[in-house]
C-alpha cells in the first residue's frame, strides 16, 4: 500500500512539475526584451528604460524587460542572436544590427534624430580656437583627443568622417592615436578635467550637461558643431508578430509614437530621451551612415 501511495505521490509531483515548467516557458515566451546602447551613465539609462518598460508593459499587456548591455557591440550581438527584441540604437549600430538580422524593422526615432549633430569640445586652457570651417579641424593635430565609444555614430563615426575630410588622421593626434572614453558623459569629464585637450560627443548630451551644470563652461567649451545627419532609432526584430500576436509590431510602434507630454510618466520618459515626441523612421534614412561606415571600415 505504501508503495502504491508513494508512486501516486511521485506521479502527482511530476504532473505538477510539468505544469509549472509549461507555465514558465509560456511566461518566458511572452516577455519583450528591450535594451539600448550604453551611451550615457548607467544610472540614467536604468531610470529611463525601467520607466519605459513599465509603460509599454501596461499598454501592450505583455511583460517588458529591460536588459542592459556592457557596450555598443554587445547590443548588436544580442540583437543578432535574438536575445533582444527591441533596441534603441545609434545610427551606426542600428545599421550593423539590421544587416546582421535581415528583416528587422526600423520603427521610430525622436523628433531630433533626422537632423542630428555632434559637437567638438575643448578644454578652455588648451588654446584651441573656435572652428568656423571644417578645414580648421587641422588645429587638433598634435593634441590629446578623445572620441566616445568606438562604435558611436555621434561620438566617433561622423566626427572621424569630418576629420578625414579635413585631412586629419587619428594617428595625427598626440601619442599617435585618439582616446575612447566609452560614453558621451565621460568625454565631457575627461576634457573638462584636462586629461584630454579636446573631444567630441552627442550634441544633446552636451546641452543636457550644460543645463544641469555638470559641464563647467569655465573649463570646457564647444569649438564646432557638425553638419546634420540621421542618428538614433528603435529597431525591432522581424518575428514579433509570431512571438506575440498578429499586428503586435504595428501596435508597439503606435505606442511609442503616441508617447506624449500630457501623461506625467510619459512626459518624464520623453524628457529623459531629450525629445518632445517620437516620429516614424525608415531604413533609407540611414543609407549615408552605412556608406560612411563602410568607408571607415566599421561595416564590412
Amino acid at each position: 500500500m505504501k508503495f502504491v501511495l508513494k508512486n501516486k505521490a511521485t506521479a502527482l509531483l511530476l504532473i505538477l512539475f510539468s505544469i509549472f515548467s509549461i507555465d514558465q516557458d509560456k511566461l518566458s515566451s511572452e516577455q519583450l526584451f528591450i535594451s539600448a546602447i550604453p551611451d550615457q551613465y548607467p544610472e540614467k539609462l536604468n531610470r529611463l528604460y525601467s520607466l519605459l518598460a513599465k509603460e509599454l508593459s501596461d499598454q501592450l499587456n505583455v511583460e517588458v524587460v529591460y536588459k542592459p548591455v556592457i557596450n555598443y557591440q554587445a547590443a548588436v550581438s544580442a540583437f543578432r542572436t535574438g536575445d533582444l527584441d527591441l533596441v534603441w540604437f545609434g545610427g551606426l549600430t542600428g545599421v550593423q544590427a539590421r544587416l546582421q538580422r535581415p528583416g528587422s524593422i526600423v520603427i521610430a526615432q525622436r523628433d531630433i534624430d533626422a537632423k542630428f549633430h555632434s559637437v567638438f569640445i575643448a578644454n578652455t586652457n588648451s588654446g584651441i580656437k573656435p572652428i568656423s570651417n571644417i578645414y580648421e579641424l587641422r588645429q587638433l593635430k598634435g593634441r590629446r583627443f578623445t572620441f566616445g565609444s568606438e562604435s558611436s555614430t555621434s561620438g566617433r563615426l561622423m566626427p572621424q568622417h569630418y576629420l578625414t575630410k579635413a585631412n586629419v588622421k587619428t594617428t595625427d593626434f598626440k601619442g599617435g592615436r585618439a582616446g575612447y572614453s566609452g560614453s558621451h558623459d565621460a568625454t565631457i569629464v575627461l576634457v573638462q578635467s584636462g586629461s584630454y585637450e579636446a573631444g567630441v560627443l552627442n550634441e544633446q548630451v552636451w546641452k543636457e550637461n550644460v543645463s544641469n551644470g555638470k559641464a563647467d563652461l569655465k573649463k570646457v567649451k564647444t569649438i564646432w558643431k557638425t553638419p546634420a545627419y540621421a542618428d538614433y532609432h528603435w529597431l525591432a526584430q522581424p518575428n514579433l508578430d509570431n512571438k506575440f500576436r498578429p499586428g503586435f509590431t504595428k501596435s508597439l510602434t503606435e505606442k511609442i509614437l503616441n508617447l506624449n507630454n500630457q501623461q506625467p510618466i510619459q512626459q518624464e520618459i520623453l524628457k529623459l530621451f531629450n525629445a518632445t515626441k517620437f516620429v516614424k523612421a525608415y531604413a533609407y534614412q540611414y543609407k549615408d551612415i552605412e556608406s560612411i561606415g563602410r568607408e571607415l571600415g566599421k561595416i564590412r
